[in-house]
């Protein structure tokens, strides 16, 4: 797969997100998925660096590779949306309740059919981990840790990125 462009500090949009998802995924201890390649970014691209790489702070075609950047991103999920990974979700979320899902709500039925309690329950678990409660399912919210075992919320959903396994 081609990988992404060369991207640094001061560009913004989705391949800035992507990359900030695979930091955190390989780091798990970043969790900034905002789209703007600031000094934090840069910083943890530089750390990611440090090991087996030359530290510059700009994701290119090296940085890139190491991280996975050719892979396929997680599908977006939201309102409407269908199928396994729906379904892989709702589980998810059902599993984790009080952990890293909210608990509030009665548990959701596993039907692969992303609708309005689905949404509500990606909504109270995006606040109950802190990032923008929006009930869309991004990159943001497929890198929420979900186990102590360096674990995220795309790897209980079968789309995983790189990352220790």
């Amino acid at each position: 797969m081609a990988l992404p462009p060369t991207i640094s500090e001061g560009d913004r949009g989705p391949v800035v997100s992507w990359a900030q998802y695979l930091l955190t995924r390989v780091t798990l201890n970043w969790n900034q998925i905002d789209g703007i390649f600031g000094e934090v970014t840069k910083k943890a691209v530089e750390d990611f660096q440090r090991y087996n790489l030359t530290v510059d702070g700009v994701v290119g075609p090296q940085t890139w590779a190491a991280l996975g950047g050719g892979l396929p991103e997680p599908p977006t999920l939201e309102q409407g949306s269908t199928g396994t990974v729906v379904r892989y979700l709702q589980t998810a979320l059902n599993e984790g309740r009080g952990d890293f899902s909210a608990n509030d709500n009665p548990p959701l039925v596993v039907d692969g059919n992303f609708g309005p309690k689905t949404a509500a329950e990606v909504k109270g678990t995006q606040q109950k981990t802190g990032i923008p409660a929006d009930g869309i399912v991004g990159l943001q919210t497929w890198a929420i840790p979900v186990h102590a075992a360096s674990q995220v919320l795309a790897d209980l959903c079968g789309v995983t990125g790189p990352g220790p396994h």
